[in-house]
């Protein structure tokens, strides 16, 4: 390991599945520089999310600690801390291009410097609860918008999509009508690099968080890629209705809710022909090809800026996207097209070059390793663990169990609050005082098409994995009751 402390770029996308990336397997997709990531660095293959949105998901990962501990479990919570302030007290410049989704979304945060690119579709602003003096949304210009404007120019949002003819066949994928280097992603990618060269080298460490908007929805390519994925075969989900009728009500009425309400300008199809199908997916791959000719155009600026002999890139995204899995869109699910996310770190003179790590991970796993590559000691309550072991080539265990959590909401409507815990082979996804349930053999049935949470052949199984799912509650409490005191 370098003696000096390195410079730490941290790309985090928003709602990308793991099947997006060529060098990991996934030949529909042409992202030559993140393969380039995966082929010279090192891929965690077994890394989920600790809650199935954004906001928790992201307060998760930038504190170290679970959801029930952050306090953070739905979109829109109070979320104005993280391990961000602890790196720059470390000495280290601390920068945040594009989305973190704090609450406030402006919040410092503990960054010397925020241009704050937030939701492509909305310009509303979540208010916390915790502040009666306020209104519970107002409007909110991120750095993108007045970019737009100053162009004269205004984002493209449902509030125009719903004027199309077809917009309710869409399903969110819809056409990007502006110039291509007004997209957010590309805006996001552009501002980065931009920073990267017009500022004068620092004489002290970078921590340069960079949050593109996308994949998330609405799905908008810009045309060329669009096209380009339109024209290839692509994997379609198979939509059984025998699946369907075994999930627990909550998912039933998730899929009907989204049916009923144009979250994010997806109008879902609860029956989609195949053409929707594929158009979803060709758009939605089309999203992430156009973040990876930013993630090639921020390599190249760190490398002609002079950060390249001394930067560790960890690449990843806050949770996945059905794209119709399960009858599913969007989040909000405990299936592994949600919870299993691309994580790749790249230190080629440092680690180990084109490697996969198939171990358990969890997403928040990559605070620590932050604050360890930086030289900065993580609070001993923090719940997260750090990969810089395994990264170094030094013994290391992965986790016997993941887990992830999400409280009931205006979405999420018909549970208070539903767990899930995962070993290497099982699947238990719980739903708080309620008799249903999931639990998936993963070795046998890692489509997770079979729910066996009422087959008497299974019990001993979801007895185990509840009684961890209590111990896990029981040990979480009492390890970070003085924390979670401290940060409410």
């Amino acid at each position: 390991m370098s003696s000096t402390r390195p410079n730490i770029l941290f790309v985090n996308t928003d709602q990308q599945r793991m099947d997006t990336i060529a060098a990991l397997g996934h030949s529909h997709m042409d992202t030559p520089n993140l393969d380039c990531l995966a082929e010279e660095g090192t891929t965690f293959t077994n890394c989920h999310i600790t809650a199935p949105s954004c906001a928790p998901s992201r307060a998760s990962l930038f504190t170290g600690y679970y959801p029930h501990t952050t306090g953070v479990y739905a979109n829109g919570d109070r979320w104005r801390h993280s391990w961000v302030e602890d790196l720059s007290e470390a000495g280290y410049y601390t920068l945040n291009v594009g989305k973190m989704h704090t609450s406030p979304y402006d919040t410092p945060m503990g960054f010397d410097e925020r241009h704050v690119v937030e939701n492509k579709d909305r310009y509303l602003s979540d208010v916390p609860d915790d502040d009666p003096s306020l209104p519970s949304e107002r409007y909110y210009m991120d750095d993108w918008d007045r970019a737009l404007r100053a162009r004269g120019l205004f984002r493209q949002q449902r509030e125009f999509y719903r004027k199309w003819d077809d917009y309710e066949d869409r399903m969110g994928a819809v056409d990007w009508e502006l110039p291509r280097d007004a997209h957010p992603d590309v805006f996001v990618g552009q501002l980065a690099v931009d920073w990267l060269d017009r500022m004068p080298k620092l004489d002290r460490p970078l921590f340069m968080e960079i949050g593109f908007p996308g994949p998330h929805p609405p799905f908008d390519p810009p045309p060329d890629l669009a096209e380009k994925y339109m024209e290839r075969d692509l994997p379609l989900p198979d939509i059984d209705p025998d699946d369907i009728d075994s999930q627990p009500p909550p998912l039933q009425a998730l899929r009907e809710h989204h049916a009923e309400v144009d979250h994010d300008s997806i109008s879902f199809d609860l029956d989609p022909t195949e053409e929707q199908l594929h158009r979803l997916r060709a758009y939605y791959y089309a999203n992430v090809e156009l973040i990876d000719e930013q993630v090639g155009a921020i390599m190249d600026a760190i490398e002609h800026n002079g950060y390249g002999e001394d930067t560790v890139v960890i690449f990843t995204s806050d949770h996945g996207e059905m794209l119709a899995d399960h009858g599913h869109i969007q989040k909000w699910t405990m299936y592994e097209e949600v919870t299993r996310v691309p994580t790749v770190v790249w230190y080629p003179d440092e680690f180990e070059e084109d490697r996969r790590i198939d171990d358990l991970c969890q997403l928040f796993d990559l605070g620590p390793t932050v604050l360890d590559l930086a030289g900065v000691d993580a609070p001993d309550s923090m719940e997260a663990r750090s990969l810089l072991p395994t990264l170094r080539g030094e013994d290391w265990d992965g986790r016997d169990y993941v887990y992830a959590e999400h409280a009931g909401t205006d979405i999420l409507r018909e549970t208070e609050f539903m767990t899930m815990v995962r070993s290497e082979n099982w699947k238990l996804v719980h739903f708080l005082d309620e008799e249903y349930g999931q639990l998936f053999d993963l070795s046998a049935d890692p489509d997770e098409t079979e729910n066996l949470w009422d087959d008497p052949d299974a019990v001993d199984k979801k007895v185990e994995l509840l009684a961890e799912l209590r111990e896990w509650r029981i040990r979480s409490a009492h390890r970070t009751a003085d924390w979670a005191a401290d940060h409410r």
